[in-house]
């Protein structure tokens, strides 16, 4: 059922490439299936075509997290955390925020 998701997800980015939502979708879906790399690879292509898209750094980060990339992850916290502000998002910037401590604390445990 997931990879009938995927294509259909694919198909609408074809038809709406500019469609940031799309992308997250995309990038969610790969995640959720366990593609790592691709759910990397889109998460990367939306944030570099709209970077106002406050949500996907959240999921960026962790995944990096995951992936074991932290300077990459800390990085996309910190670029979140100043896109939540110019958005006046709180609650995104709140999260991004605590995200971003956790991972200090994790960083700082394995130095």
């Amino acid at each position: 059922m997931s990879n009938q998701r995927l294509e259909q997800l694919r198909q609408f980015l074809e038809q709406s490439p500019e469609d940031s939502f799309l992308r997250y979708a995309l990038a969610k879906e790969h995640e959720k299936l366990g593609q790592q790399q691709e759910a990397l690879t889109n998460y990367q292509q939306l944030l570099s075509d709209d970077p106002a898209y406050v949500g996907a750094y959240y999921h960026l980060g962790k995944l990096l997290v995951k992936l074991e990339q932290y300077d990459e992850a800390m990085t996309a916290y910190q670029q979140g955390i100043e896109q939540a502000g110019k958005a006046r998002d709180q609650h995104a910037k709140g999260e991004l925020m605590g995200a971003k401590m956790e991972l200090e604390d994790l960083m700082e445990d394995l130095e």
